[in-house]
């Protein structure tokens, strides 16, 4: 049952009443507008609901410790490590699609809209401390019946009434449900800005990853260009063997599979270029082919550094943008209880009107004809079927969810971190044995070939060989491309790259 009481003062000399449900007016003698300026000023700065202490110590291992458990001391080092990680493989073409993405994105550009919409959000809530001024004029055409406007006559009688109007309200922010919004709406313009930097650490890597995937296939094909010229040959010498009669065809046809099979893997490694070169077009913000000039000459695997910065992991873990954006959405959803609450408690409105009108055009504008209205107001719904308190206990569980969601994130984070830098210390020790594989089947490879040339071994025995040494390059290269993938899922780990600003930004 929503209850409202209204003082109403007006000149020049009639009391006007106005009000909705249960309202009462009176003169000012009674409880006038004073007595709710000065209730309404002992109360400022009372602000309901509870008070944001910052996010619960979700992660405090990760604080206490002062290092990641995994990581690789003789690899690691706990210097703070660089915003713009991709510098560090040395490669100016990566780092050129790197900032070129961040500047042209469609990733970048719908983050930004979702800040600017947020900001404006935060403008328009601040706007409802502020009063409010409207400016109206009408020409109403009165046709009643004549005893209605006091007059003798029988029947009906009409007017015209000219009218310039001005008016004005405030609602005083009794409680502090305005403020709460505004935080409300700040935290989530910051959640925003957060969301930003987690689309730059997201877009960085991805690109990055597709960079060093497009590198290593493209070594890989050229390694099964050569293959396929080693495979060329041994199916000649297959077929001379068999037609001179010193072998069976099961070598020929086994010669045959094995080139088939290498033309296959041709055709998927060229398929996969074309496909990673486009899709790095997408990530920059351009058409697909539109990198085609740039990106179809093959170049080396960029390789990371020797050793990796990783920093302190409770101050890069809290700087993750994740885990500020959850931070900031536990912080608006903490406001948005206090926002409800005061929804059910009484709120005051000032309320003014000015206004000069009459039935003659120049009673428009006649000082003498001006009309005022000054109504301070106080409402509140006493009774509203529990609907109010079934609101707040509605925002009190989504604040629980932000919060679990939050402590969620930040092991999440954890998590991340640690499986990385895992993977990355293993990777190195993979890598290691791959290059050590390949240059074995390189010194078999010159050991075969110098017998072929003395004579005491076939050709088909250099031939293959040779091709042995080609499958250890690829493996080698692979195992490359895979230390340098989880290199950069180290630096997306610790949330890096957002701090950058992106080249023509």
């Amino acid at each position: 049952m929503p209850f409202s009481l209204s003082f109403l003062s007006a000149f020049p000399s009639r009391a006007l009443r106005l009000g909705g449900p249960a309202s009462l007016a009176g003169p000012t003698s009674l409880v006038g507008p004073a007595s709710l300026v000065v209730l309404a000023t002992a109360l400022a700065g009372c602000t309901v609901g509870p008070h944001y202490g910052g996010p619960p110590a979700s992660a405090p291992v990760a604080s206490a410790r002062g290092d990641f458990l995994r990581a690789d001391r003789a690899t690691t080092t706990p210097q703070a490590p660089s915003a713009r990680w991709w510098e560090a493989l040395g490669d100016p073409v990566l780092t050129g699609l790197i900032d070129k993405g961040l500047a042209s994105s469609p990733d970048i550009a719908v983050a930004n809209a979702r800040i600017a919409q947020a900001r404006a959000g935060l403008a328009a809530n601040k706007t409802s401390l502020l009063p409010t001024f409207n400016a109206s004029t009408g020409v109403p055409y009165i046709n009643v019946p004549a005893d209605v406007l006091g007059s003798d006559k029988t029947g009906r009688t009409d007017t015209t009434i000219y009218n310039l109007g001005f008016d004005a309200s405030w609602e005083f922010d009794l409680f502090g449900g305005t403020r709460r919004k505004i935080e409300a709406a700040g935290a989530r313009a910051q959640a925003a800005e957060a969301g930003l930097a987690d689309a730059q650490v997201t877009l960085s890597a991805e690109i990055a990853r597709a960079y060093v995937s497009l590198r290593a296939r493209q070594t890989v094909l050229a390694s099964l260009d050569e293959q396929a010229g080693i495979d060329a040959r041994l199916v000649d010498l297959a077929r001379a063997r068999l037609q001179a009669g010193t072998a069976p065809e099961q070598g020929l046809a086994q010669a045959r599979g094995q080139a088939a099979r290498t033309e296959g893997d041709r055709a998927t490694a060229r398929a996969d270029i074309t496909v990673l070169i486009d899709q790095i077009a997408v990530l920059t913000g351009q058409e697909p082919g539109a990198l085609d000039g740039l990106l179809a000459s093959p170049a080396p695997v960029p390789l990371p550094p020797a050793s990796v910065s990783v920093g302190d992991p409770a101050l890069l873990l809290r700087n993750r943008p994740d885990i500020r954006r959850a931070e900031r959405d536990l912080a608006a959803a903490n406001a948005d209880i206090g926002a409800q609450i005061a929804a059910g408690l009484p709120r005051v409105t000032f309320m003014g009107l000015l206004g000069l009108g009459g039935p003659n055009v120049g009673d428009a504008v006649d000082p003498d004809k001006v009309i005022g209205l000054a109504m301070p107001q106080l409402r509140w719904s006493a009774f509203d079927g529990g609907r109010n308190r079934a609101q707040v206990r509605n925002k009190r569980a989504a604040h629980a969810e932000a919060q679990a969601s939050y402590q969620r994130t930040v092991l999440a984070a954890l998590q991340d971190a640690e499986s990385a830098l895992t993977r990355f210390g293993s990777q190195r020790q993979v890598l290691g044995k791959a290059l050590d594989t390949q240059a074995q089947a390189r010194r078999a490879q010159e050991l075969q070939e110098q017998r072929a040339r003395a004579g005491t071994v076939a050709l088909g025995d250099a031939l293959t060989a040779r091709r042995q040494a080609i499958a250890a390059l690829q493996s080698s290269t692979s195992a490359q491309a895979e230390l340098v993938t989880d290199f950069i899922a180290v630096e997306k780990a610790l949330g890096l790259g957002w701090q950058t600003t992106p080249a023509g930004a």
